[in-house]
């Protein structure tokens, strides 16, 4: 029974789970490194981790601080998606006449290929900061846009009967109503946010030559240069990674508000 109860223990659950994460992580890199050096793959493609790791010290500097450019503009951009985003969605969802007239275009944008739009939003705005900000937050609008229309759609009328019986004016319904209803959509639609905001600043880097990560990555693909190449990438996902865990922790505490 104590062996039982140790297993069934929170602590420990949570200890083996990380160990076995690590283990598998540990057991990817070796077989990676190993196909390498057996010559089962090109180098000049596929460089060992070990090169990797060499690359990520030499470019440390310069990625860095054009890693930092890059997040800048992220932020910015996603700024301007979650706050059109959420507030879009809350009113186009919440009013049945705007939801029917205008879903189909929403649906309809959100599905359109967005790198439609980056040679317009560059021969209007020119190479800068500005095309970049303006395409992530295009990126990431549409998807925030659809949870949260969704999200208040589904929300059980009987909430909203009740809210407005008691005397709750339209700022309350949304405050007290609406918006802790549809937390878990807003948290999810800010998860996909950040990743494709992040995703629209990185491909206006790489194409419209403008300065951050995305150049980086394009200059090093063009050059061949593949442990340079795979480094910066690990640095972009291990950004994305954290990102995406910061959001995780900020949902905790607005399930709790929610609660």
């Amino acid at each position: 029974p104590s062996v039982q109860a140790g297993l069934k223990d929170p602590a420990t659950m949570n200890t083996r789970v990380r160990a076995l994460q690590l283990a598998t992580i540990v057991a990817s890199l070796l077989a990676w490194e190993l196909t390498v050096r057996k010559s089962l793959v090109d180098p000049l493609f596929v460089p060992a981790p070990s090169a990797v790791a060499a690359a990520l010290l030499r470019i440390a500097g310069p990625a860095l601080g054009a890693l930092a450019h890059t997040l800048g503009k992220t932020a910015l951009a996603y700024v301007l998606s979650v706050t059109l985003g959420v507030a879009a969605g809350l009113v186009v969802g919440s009013v049945r006449l705007l939801r029917d007239v205008l879903s189909p275009y929403v649906i309809a944008l959100y599905g359109i290929p967005k790198i439609l739009v980056l040679p317009w939003i560059v021969l209007l705005l020119g190479y800068g900061t500005s095309p970049a900000v303006l395409y992530g937050a295009i990126h990431g609008l549409f998807p925030i846009m659809v949870l949260v229309m969704g999200a208040v759609r589904d929300v059980d009328r009987s909430l909203v009967t009740v809210a407005r019986s008691f005397g709750a004016t339209p700022l309350q319904l949304y405050w007290k109503v609406l918006l802790p209803a549809i937390v878990p959509s807003v948290l999810a639609g800010m998860r996909l946010g950040i990743v494709f905001c992040l995703l629209g600043v990185l491909v206006v880097e790489m194409f419209a030559g403008v300065r951050g990560m995305g150049h980086v990555l394009g200059a090093f693909a063009n050059g061949f240069q593949a442990p340079e190449l795979f480094a910066a990438t690990a640095l972009v996902s291990a950004a994305s990674i954290v990102i995406v865990l910061a959001l995780d922790g900020v949902n905790e505490r607005l399930s709790r508000w929610r609660g």
